[in-house]
């Protein structure tokens, strides 16, 4: 699943590439993955123009000027830009032709996607941004922040960081990488975090999600990229997806478990279970 990251790649590259164009035209042989009316939704977005490709968190924001496509990939989802007279793959759902002869399409092999259109100046008023929590390398995610929202609860901490009210963006690769960095075992229960541990996780997301920005994300199974955006952060992994491998600060065999039915990876000694 693409992850905050990959999500501001895809935005940052899609500004691009479509910055300026004019929808002429779309075509959706897969609806669903349009919240809301969908016949509403193409006469709403035909002959505007793409003013800005923007993300929060997980959701890439498409700015139409006074409407937004709220869209997130889901697990899977990705964007290509295709030129029109170019055969439709089976897995592109939503085809927005452009007015330069060529398309923006939405692939989703999962079909798990979902594309809402709003009001942009009420994009942040939207149930699904409202309940947000704070982006890991906003400069607002503060230790006491964390502990607040973590510091009564019985579940594991792995869990509450993919939980996207407290942060916004982190998914599985990254909150495996960040317990790793901060030295904290990811099947100890929020209750039992630390005030300085949780300043350990602070500075460690915004860290990881600094650089893995400016790497393009991770390129790895469970996400590959389009748009032909390669990212490397996969190369810094530390500990996701290194099972039966040495870790690289103490030698020990990288162990792999299930929280929260996510595969999670970490080091048993320097991430010792207290």
């Amino acid at each position: 699943m693409p992850e905050i990251a990959e999500v501001r790649t895809v935005a940052r590259t899609l500004n691009k590439k479509v910055l300026g164009r004019k929808i002429i035209g779309i075509d959706t042989p897969y609806d669903k993955i349009i919240d809301g009316d969908v016949d509403n939704f193409k006469k709403s977005v035909i002959d505007k123009y793409i003013t800005n490709v923007d993300n929060y968190g997980k959701w890439i924001f498409i700015s139409l000027g006074e409407l937004t496509i709220m869209s997130h990939l889901r697990m899977e989802g990705k964007y290509f830009v295709k030129d029109t007279d170019e055969d439709w793959n089976k897995h592109e759902h939503i085809i927005m032709h452009l007015d330069d002869g060529t398309d923006l399409r939405y692939h989703d092999v999962r079909k798990f996607g979902k594309m809402i259109l709003v009001d942009t100046e009420d994009i942040y008023k939207q149930p699904e941004i409202a309940k947000l929590g704070i982006e890991p390398d906003n400069k607002s995610l503060t230790k006491e922040y964390i502990y607040h929202l973590i510091t009564n609860s019985k579940l594991p901490i792995k869990t509450l960081l993919l939980d996207q009210t407290i942060i916004n963006g982190l998914g599985n690769i990254y909150a495996d990488e960040v317990l790793f960095a901060s030295k904290i075992n990811p099947l100890r229960i929020g209750a039992s975090i630390t005030l300085d541990e949780c300043e350990k996780i602070k500075n460690s997301a915004k860290e990881i999600i600094t650089k893995a920005t400016e790497m393009g994300g991770s390129t790895i199974r469970s996400y590959t990229s389009s748009l032909g955006v390669i990212g490397h952060y996969q190369d810094e992994l530390k500990v996701h997806t290194k099972a039966g491998e040495k870790c690289l600060s103490c030698g020990s065999i990288i162990e792999k478990t299930r929280v929260g039915g996510r595969g999670t990876y970490f080091c048993p000694k320097c991430q010792k279970l207290k």
